[in-house]
């Protein structure tokens, strides 16, 4: 299912088509007279709004204006569950090793953790800053579920996630997460790759050359 934000950009691309498409079957042609091409204005600039938020605004000088932080890429991450947490019996008790790859136009972000044993993927997902700290935190709920072969000692549950970060294009970060099970850690992360291809946790893993 696509994202609310997904449709709304496939929307703005296919109004800004059909008014520019529109305009031309009416006549109304941009190389005729120069206040034609004012007409067109509205098309250009649906289009330039895609273009910032999926792409311009990791430009370097874009980047550097916007002050937005770019997390986009595959993270290793290392997951210290706390002393306190209910884990059951056979569960692993750290630390684990995980990968979140994440997924970042400039208004969206899509985050996906994945184990050996299960898959996590983020509801909603808000970047906020900390007044005057220099602090950026990355913050998202987060539904995870196991494979078949671990359901019985860990069920489908839900959670939430809070990461904290410095700069820009930080490649170090960490942060906490917090189930329903009553389960809580720490999170250690480093970009590996700015690709978000991976589909598995061992696609991610093969290309760890750390872990190899």
């Amino acid at each position: 299912m696509s994202s609310p934000a997904q449709s709304i950009r496939w929307g703005a691309a296919t109004a800004s088509t059909l008014y520019g498409g529109l305009l031309y079957i009416l006549g109304v042609h941009p190389e005729q007279e120069l206040k034609y091409a004012f007409a067109y204005v509205p098309t250009l600039l649906g289009y330039a709004v895609l273009v910032f938020d999926k792409w311009a605004w990791r430009w370097r000088g874009v980047h550097r204006l916007t002050g937005h932080p770019r997390l986009n890429g595959t993270w290793r991450a290392t997951l210290r569950p706390s002393p306190e947490s209910h884990i059951p019996a056979g569960g692993k008790r750290g630390p684990i090793l995980a990968y979140l790859t994440i997924e970042q136009s400039y208004w969206t972000l899509h985050a996906t953790l994945r184990t050996a044993e299960s898959t996590s993927r983020s509801t909603n997902a808000t970047i906020e800053k900390r007044d005057g700290s220099g602090i950026t935190e990355l913050r998202f709920l987060y539904q995870n579920v196991p494979q078949v072969a671990h359901l019985h000692r860990s069920p489908v549950h839900t959670g939430a996630c809070r990461i904290s970060l410095a700069g820009m294009t930080p490649r170090s970060i960490t942060g906490r997460y917090y189930t329903d099970r009553f389960t809580a850690g720490d999170m250690e992360l480093s970009l590996i790759s700015r690709s978000t291809e991976h589909s598995t946790f061992g696609e991610a893993a093969a290309s760890d050359t750390v872990n190899v």
